[in-house]
């Protein structure tokens, strides 16, 4: 049953991403310097392996996330929800914002995949609290 609800889990934060960069792909692209084609869209949006990678990194995120929270007596919604804030406020944002500083991107793109960590780890915390 954990792992179904690690993949309800992963699921839930890659709806929310598929949202979050749906609302702010022109500032992303722009931030991100990714090549566009001549639709406005990413040059390599027909190419499934970044959702393929999207989608196991949300596996891989979710079920760290469960045995970290098991080993800490994480219990409830809340607590998840808390806790998973914590994991993409003070884990993966911090290493976001070093990878795009060492690489001369701009902090607008911090602050985009940065928002998406956060609140898709509250929304790991909170979904995986509610099994």
């Amino acid at each position: 049953m954990e792992f179904l609800n690690v993949i309800v889990a992963a699921l839930g934060s890659f709806a929310f991403g598929a949202i979050w960069y749906m609302t702010l792909s022109k500032p992303w692209m722009e931030a991100s310097g990714v090549e566009v084609g001549e639709d406005g869209n990413p040059a390599n949006s027909s190419d499934p392996k970044p959702y393929i990678m999207s989608a196991v990194s949300a596996i891989l995120v979710a079920g760290m996330m469960r045995h970290m929270f098991a080993t800490s007596a994480v219990d409830t919604i809340w607590e998840g929800l808390v806790s998973g804030f914590g994991v993409g406020a003070f884990f993966i944002t911090p290493w976001i914002m070093m990878n795009n500083g060492f690489s001369g991107r701009p902090f607008k793109l911090t602050m985009i995949d940065g928002g998406y960590a956060i609140i898709g780890c509250s929304i790991i915390g909170a979904i995986l609290m509610m099994f």
